[in-house]
């Protein structure tokens, strides 16, 4: 049976591509998850691997929606082979049932993982730059400094709840909170 596995890293983001792909390489059933890659623990690729079986063939549109690292795709084809089922990718064109699939599968993973590494240098390199011309990057805060030294004060008097707080300044506990372990901290 061929099983296939989509993946998009947010809602935002559409799956028509990736199983339209996966139901035309014949996949009886496709698990679809909406994580980031880079979560180890994605309940899809969980399911995946109750419902695989031996002889049965894991079907993914492209290497990267199964794993983010080349660690982990070679984790995953050595499951895979020790379970006797075998993995699919249908852009790259690779089926590791075959010794040259299995070759195939393992260049374009270390292919993949160093154009990562190549993006994520020029994105610090970049950013480097940046600030060595005085530009800071990151979000914005979402309070002034009155909105927060008045955030701090009204957490501290504990005169209305967290909740209210948050409503008032339409800002989400966690921010709070941060604001709040930052005074502390200083």
């Amino acid at each position: 049976m061929k099983i296939g596995y989509a993946r998009v890293s947010t809602v935002d983001q559409n799956l028509h591509l990736q199983k339209d792909a996966l139901e035309s390489a014949g996949c009886e059933k496709i698990i679809v998850d909406t994580i980031s890659g880079s979560v180890l623990l994605r309940p899809g690729l969980e399911k995946v691997k109750e419902q695989l079986r031996e002889g049965d063939s894991l079907v993914v549109w492209r290497l990267d929606r199964l794993g983010r690292s080349l660690k982990d795709l070679i984790s995953w084809s050595g499951y895979l082979e020790e379970k006797g089922i075998g993995l699919v990718s249908l852009q790259e064109s690779i089926d590791t049932s075959s010794s040259t699939g299995k070759l195939v599968f393992h260049m374009f993973g270390a292919l993949a993982e160093f154009e990562r590494n190549l993006i994520r240098e020029r994105t610090m390199a970049g950013l480097q730059a940046a600030r060595s011309r005085g530009k800071m990057g990151g979000r914005p805060k979402a309070l002034t400094k009155d909105k927060q030294k008045l955030l701090i004060q009204l957490y501290k008097d504990q005169s209305i709840s967290v909740k209210q707080i948050c409503q008032m300044m339409n800002i989400s506990k966690p921010t709070l909170y941060k604001y709040v372990k930052n005074v502390i901290v200083s």
